[in-house]
Formats: structure tokens, sequence, C-alpha cells
């Protein structure tokens, strides 16, 4: 597996306690994992769509209150939904930003 460019990063997100919650169906979610490349698999990432139902949302997803794809959690329990620059992500987890 080739690393990603962005591993470091993504890999800090992680470390802080940041997590993305999508849906496999959800462009923006697909926007967003294309943002991060391979890298995404870094990322702690939390599936909502039910399987075989993309109109049902998983237990995990309901009990976290998630309204709306993709929203990322932070460590202090606040939240950015819909997709996040690497600018918004590096300021909520003093995560260095990858140069662009």
């Amino acid at each position: 597996v080739n690393a990603g460019e962005y591993d470091a990063f993504a890999e800090c997100l992680t470390d802080k306690g940041a997590m993305m919650y999508g849906a496999w169906w959800c462009p923006h979610c697909t926007n967003q994992k294309k943002l991060f490349g391979v890298s995404f698999k870094k990322i702690k990432y939390i599936e909502c769509a039910q399987p075989g139902n993309p109109n049902a949302q998983t237990r995990e997803c309901d009990d976290a209150k998630i309204n709306g794809y993709p929203t990322w959690v932070f460590a202090d329990a606040s939240r950015v939904e819909g997709e996040a620059s690497f600018d918004v992500l590096a300021q909520k987890t003093t995560c260095t930003m990858p140069q662009l």
C-alpha cells in the first residue's frame, strides 16, 4: 500500500479525536474522501447508512445525533457539518495543515 501524501495530517486528526460520520451514497462524503486521497484510510470514519437500506441510519449515528453528512466530531464535542477544508480541520485539532 502506498503511503498517502496526507497520512501525517490524517493520523494527527485521528490522534486528536476527530472522526467523520458519513454515508456511502453521500456525494459530499465522496468529495471529502477524495480531498484526502489514499490517506483517508487513516481517518476514523463511521458509516451511518444501514447496509441494504440507504434511507436508514445506524444506531451509532442516531445516538451521536448525526443530522447530515459528512459530520466531523471533535474531541471537545464540537462539530462541523458538511465538507470541511484542511484549514478548518487543522484549526479544530491543532494539527499542522499539509502544504497543498
